[in-house]
């Protein structure tokens, strides 16, 4: 019989998501005949006993199962010669801070699977937790609002940001959306502070992430307006009733640097080195900032230091109150997310005078930056039980495939082997540019 383990998750007491839940697991066990193995947890939102019920093995010991599922890394020193491991690795963008993991997989021979890079022939993702991440974001980011306004005197009859909780201190998305529909009601009975609008909230991204954060902004009173519409919202007769919602695309944000030339989004994904950053025109006109995109290093900064500098020595106080940075790229697109948060501290604020950030929402020389990077799991249920259905599919395969064949002959689906970083511890074609970011990076 085929097995396959499940590891406890261990880089952060926040982490409560399984890759497969209890009911997954009996379908595996029942329909496939694969023996599943599960490391105990006591922070995992699935107690043991209900795995245990499903039928699978609870211990510690994963040793005999061939293949082994996470979500998060995985400490270096806990990989085993030759086995098969999936979880989000972080070192597709050569991250320096994983390079020994990669190198330690490497040196055992291990087969590394990156959830991130199942795509379908698209190259759309079929297994991940983006949806969550921009639920879990976007509520944060509201609740950082709510803070932020209360820390500058507005009253909570005024403030009906104030009493939105943070995601984890919900039952449910369901309770979650059941509350911010009660505040839509005040929202709607009694409007916005006079001093609040135009109120605009700002997505940059339309993908997985962006859409699960429009899910929830879109449970309050809201209207879309695009980007051209900014500047005259300040006329518009329902300006104190509503929250305007606006999405930037690419072509809102960049420009070729050859101005002659007009902007080709194929172009600007091929060679984004002929572009540069234009957002920040709008940032005078934007409340709350929602980062949802996926950016590397090859494209230009959308809100760097200097803008936001600009922005808050001015005369006035700027509208902009909170970036919530659901992509948490360490000094990525929004420069000034200089570090990742955690549900139990998940705010700083960027002083652009000092140039250095103050936990907490209080400092009001600068934007509060959101940046919790491991959102989904303060939705772990909903967030395991969607990443768990889009996983199962593939895990028979997975299971009784033999990997010590040479890569061209393993029987695996083409997502599974798109998403193949190493096997018997070296690159697959796609990632043998690694090989550079690990003599660099190490």
């Amino acid at each position: 019989m085929n097995r396959v383990g499940i590891r406890r998750e261990d880089k952060s007491p926040w982490e409560r998501r399984a890759p497969l839940t209890p009911s997954q697991v009996a379908r595996l066990i029942e329909a496939d005949k694969i023996e599943v193995y599960v490391q105990p947890s006591t922070q995992r939102v699935f107690p043991d006993v209900a795995y245990t019920e499903a039928g699978a093995v609870v211990q510690e010991d994963l040793s005999s199962c061939p293949v082994i599922l996470g979500v998060k890394e995985i400490p270096p020193h806990l990989f085993e010669n030759y086995k098969t491991y999936l979880f989000f690795s972080h070192t597709i963008k050569g991250q320096p801070y994983n390079m020994p993991m990669l190198a330690r997989m490497m040196r055992k021979c291990c087969q590394l699977i990156d959830y991130e890079r199942i795509v379908d022939e698209n190259h759309k993702r079929l297994v991940l937790f983006g949806r969550h991440a921009g639920l879990a974001g976007m509520i944060e980011s509201l609740h950082a609002l709510g803070k932020r306004l209360t820390v500058e005197g507005f009253a909570d009859i005024e403030n009906p940001f104030a009493e939105i909780k943070q995601p984890y201190l919900y039952k449910d998305l369901d309770e979650a959306k059941d509350h911010l529909q009660a505040v839509a009601k005040k929202i709607r009975s009694a409007g916005l502070p006079r001093s609040l609008t135009p109120m605009v909230v700002a997505f940059l991204g339309y993908g997985n992430v962006a859409n699960g954060a429009r899910e929830i902004i879109d449970c309050l009173p809201c209207v879309e307006v695009q980007p051209e519409e900014l500047e005259s919202l300040n006329e518009r007769s329902d300006a104190k009733d509503v929250i305007f919602k606006v999405v930037f695309q690419e072509k809102d944000t960049v420009e070729r640097i050859d101005t002659s030339q007009a902007f080709s989004l194929h172009e600007y994904y091929q060679n984004p080195e002929r572009y540069r950053a234009t957002f920040s025109r709008f940032f005078q006109h934007l409340t709350v900032l929602i980062n949802a995109i996926y950016w590397d290093r090859r494209f230009p900064v959308l809100v760097n230091a200097q803008h936001l500098k600009d922005l808050f020595t001015g005369p006035q106080r700027p509208a902009l109150r909170v970036i919530g940075d659901i992509t948490c790229d360490i000094e990525g697109s929004v420069q000034v997310t200089r570090k990742a948060t955690l549900p139990d501290n998940p705010c700083y604020v960027y002083d652009p005078t000092r140039d250095d950030i103050e936990d907490g929402v209080s400092n009001l020389r600068g934007p509060v930056i959101m940046a919790v990077d491991i959102l989904p799991t303060e939705f772990p249920v909903e967030a395991s039980e969607h990443f768990g259905s889009a996983l199962l599919p593939f895990l028979p395969a997975l299971a009784s495939c033999d990997f010590s064949l040479p890569f061209e002959q393993l029987s695996l689906p083409e997502p599974i082997k798109g998403a193949t970083i190493l096997h018997r511890g070296q690159f697959t074609d796609p990632y043998r540019y690694l090989e550079e970011c690990l003599k660099t990076r190490l």
